[in-house]
């Protein structure tokens, strides 16, 4: 069986398979808010407003910027500076994948981190929101450390094709 980052090719299928649910989960949450503020917009007219729907929207914008962060990120969709990266050779290129691709784990390593502490905490002291649905807390901080797990992942296969990349002999042409 052969192996990916040290990895057999099985677990990079599953992480992958990961990846992809996270990214359809937010792409439902979308179609959620979408369909709930015209609903909002149709009750606000005939003089029955929801309370839930704007509390609602705004967890959900939460949980899709973290259901999809490492999908995107493995699509290579995030904002970059290609006109300055275009720039540079292939080997730099590499270089500076390789260096902001750690920077991404690290950082995205200390959300899991801070996010667990911070999470837990309101859980362990059952801290509700002051919110007409009285939304525990941790509920919503939730989704930022299992969001963040797979983008440390992420970050870190990104950084590894980067290094292959860079470790390729400056004559042979890699993938």
């Amino acid at each position: 069986m052969k192996a990916i980052f040290g990895l057999p090719l099985r677990l990079k299928s599953i992480f992958d398979k990961t990846l992809d649910a996270g990214a359809v989960g937010a792409s439902f949450l979308l179609i959620f808010i979408m369909l709930a503020i015209s609903m909002e917009v149709v009750l606000r007219r005939m003089g029955h407003p929801s309370v839930w729907e704007v509390e609602v929207t705004e967890y959900s914008l939460l949980y899709i910027t973290f259901l999809g962060a490492a999908w995107l990120l493995r699509k290579e969709g995030h904002v970059r500076m290609d006109i300055l990266v275009s720039a540079l050779n292939r080997r730099l290129q590499a270089l500076l994948g390789v260096i902001v691709s750690v920077m991404g784990a690290a950082l995205s390593l200390y959300l899991v981190a801070f996010g667990t502490a911070v999470t837990w905490d309101y859980f362990r002291r059952g801290i509700v929101q002051c919110t007409p649905l009285l939304t525990p807390s941790f509920l919503i901080t939730l989704i930022i450390p299992l969001g963040s797990v797979p983008l440390v992942l992420q970050f870190l296969r990104r950084a590894y094709g980067f290094w292959k990349v860079l470790k390729t002999p400056p004559g042979r042409r890699g993938k």
